[in-house]
């Protein structure tokens, strides 16, 4: 069974097979022709961390797809009134053919994989969000930036740049991460990509200077300073991350021809300016309808991969 927890659990030529999967039923779809790939399949979709981007892509990609998708918030099901996980997973195994789950700890999404007999999908946890960067390298590719790239991440070492971490090891691009002091990214996320780097000639450096991260860069990138359940920490990150917002002047530093992505929602004025936000060289909207269509991508690709077993 092959589950979608992390990239780092794939090939270089398996991301690139589930981005092409994508990439066909996108093109499909915008010629009129909607292919039930997934016909009368049910993906369970199990919110524990609510969301825009995610809940309408996957409930609309699957719909696409010829399938059912099942809102299950916490509040729904046992899971919020003390359920074990594991119990969950054999229940839901045994009534659906596939599972997307958005939670706030990756080691509870791991534990459902354990158990579960169907694809599990990471919808986000607190280490990764790999949905997202297919979306990402899925809008790199349409806009001619994955020969080679260099990409600059600034901001936290969070989940998204624990992802960025992932794709580039396993893609072999460059990618430059700055984020300010006390805020670098897990040291076991990264040592598995210095890991994968030496396979796949990976460069990646880190820095607490973000004007250095984004000098010549072909992508530049962010995300939040405040998650959601970290909204506590409001005022302090404001300040931590004083000289991180990406702004025009920054821009300027990349490629003349860089664009400029966010997994979004994006807080104009703190990680990133509205004038960067609404410029030419942003693709933010390009990338969140490709949450569509990547995630197609993988839900096809990890049916047929059961199919195979």
């Amino acid at each position: 069974m092959r589950h979608f927890l992390s990239l780092k659990d794939f090939t270089k030529e398996e991301i690139l097979q589930m981005i092409e999967l994508g990439l066909r039923v996108k093109a499909e779809v915008k010629a009129g022709r909607y292919t039930p790939y997934l016909e009368k399949q049910v993906l369970a979709m199990i919110f524990e961390k609510s969301s825009t981007r995610t809940r309408v892509s996957f409930e609309t990609g699957i719909f696409q797809l010829g399938g059912t998708g099942l809102f299950l918030s916490s509040r729904d099901i046992q899971l919020g009134r003390g359920e074990p996980m594991k119990d969950t997973a054999r229940v839901i195994s045994r009534m659906c053919d596939m599972v997307m789950i958005r939670t706030y700890k990756q080691e509870k999404l791991e534990e459902f994989a354990n158990f579960s007999d169907i694809p599990v999908i990471n919808g986000l946890t607190d280490m990764y969000h790999p949905v997202q960067l297919m979306a990402d390298y899925m809008t790199m590719i349409e806009h001619g930036k994955d020969k080679r790239p260099i990409v600059a991440y600034v901001g936290d070492g969070n989940n998204m740049a624990h992802s960025w971490l992932m794709l580039a090891s396993k893609m072999g691009f460059e990618l430059r991460i700055a984020t300010p002091k006390g805020y670098e990214c897990n040291a076991a996320v990264v040592a598995d990509a210095a890991e994968f780097a030496k396979t796949s000639g990976a460069v990646i450096e880190f820095t607490n200077d973000p004007k250095d991260a984004v000098c010549g860069a072909d992508v530049v990138t962010t995300d939040t300073w405040v998650s959601m359940g970290s909204e506590e920490e409001k005022d302090r990150r404001i300040k931590d991350f004083s000289g991180y917002t990406v702004d025009s002047e920054m821009m300027k530093l990349a490629r003349a021809d860089a664009i400029f992505l966010h997994c979004l929602p994006a807080y104009r004025g703190l990680e990133v300016t509205e004038e960067v936000l609404e410029s030419d060289q942003s693709v933010v909207f390009d990338e969140a309808e490709n949450r569509l269509h990547a995630q197609k991508g993988v839900m096809v690709w990890l049916n047929e991969k059961r199919l195979e077993a």
